[in-house]
């Protein structure tokens, strides 16, 4: 079920997912989704950068770039009016709930363009610009921890270093230094690069936990869910039926014993 506003976030919600784009949660989470689901929970997927861009906007070349590799000719509000159309699909199969922030994707912010080659997007700094999201996302995340205190939280790891990703990594930082439970999950696909993942929690200073969710039987749905995310498909792994291999690789490879699939999430060391 689709909500429109923070307000409608209930107790019930016990679990909030935080989902830079739309599809992030899928890739990365799609099996904790499914176990949570299946013992009658109701987990929340908050997509942050899930705006739609104003009519006219006037596109960089990298993001004109950026839309081709979707499969997209459209301008920039269709293009993400087809992707919130992708992610509805994708959670209303899993039955989960789900609320779109209105903050625009990195590619169409700035004007001139703030992010204009992939280095800058990917493996970059975040632009000073972008500091007031941060600000604005983390204060509606506190205050809602505030009003829901025991709701267990999921942020990106920011594997790769994505700038959207960067920018919810460090607005969950705030409710982990509030004391809040913090599940820090691995960006897939980023996490598929070698040594990225490492690479990362030496950033983080090591301080960081590891606790696993077995999700075996729950793999087929986080496949068939991402499968649904049509345009992101040829963009991450060229085809389908190598996401399904990726998935079911790296899921086993956490603890490759038999049938077994692990989605891994990390948590801050208690000081």
């Amino acid at each position: 079920m689709q909500l429109t506003s923070f307000d409608q976030i209930e107790k019930k919600h016990r679990h909030i997912f935080l989902s830079p784009h739309l599809d992030d949660i899928v890739y990365s989470c799609g099996g904790t989704l499914g176990v949570q689901v299946s013992c009658g929970l109701r987990p929340l997927v908050i997509t942050v950068f899930a705006g739609i861009p104003p009519t006219g906007l006037q596109l960089s070349s990298y993001a004109q770039e950026v839309q081709r590799g979707m499969g997209f000719r459209q301008n920039s509000a269709e293009v993400m009016t087809a992707r919130r159309q992708e992610d509805a699909a994708a959670l209303d199969y899993l039955h989960v709930d789900y609320l779109w922030l209105n903050y625009q994707d990195a590619i169409y912010r700035g004007s001139p363009a703030y992010y204009t080659q992939r280095s800058e997007l990917i493996g970059g700094d975040v632009h000073p610009a972008d500091v007031v999201i941060d600000k604005q996302l983390a204060q509606d995340l506190v205050a809602l921890q505030e009003r829901l205190p025991d709701t267990v939280w999921y942020a990106p790891l920011a594997i790769g270093r994505h700038v959207d990703h960067q920018i919810v990594t460090s607005a969950a930082d705030r409710l982990v230094q509030r004391g809040a439970t913090v599940n820090f999950y691995e960006d897939f696909p980023y996490v598929l690069e070698k040594d990225a993942l490492n690479a990362r929690l030496k950033e983080l200073g090591g301080s960081l936990d590891a606790v696993y969710v077995e999700m075996s039987e729950m793999l087929h749905l986080r496949q068939e869910a991402a499968e649904m995310y049509a345009s992101q498909i040829e963009l991450n792994f060229d085809n389908k039926a190598a996401m399904y291999k990726e998935m079911q690789n790296y899921t086993h490879s956490i603890r490759p014993v038999q049938t077994v699939h692990l989605e891994r999430y990390w948590q801050v060391r208690p000081r």
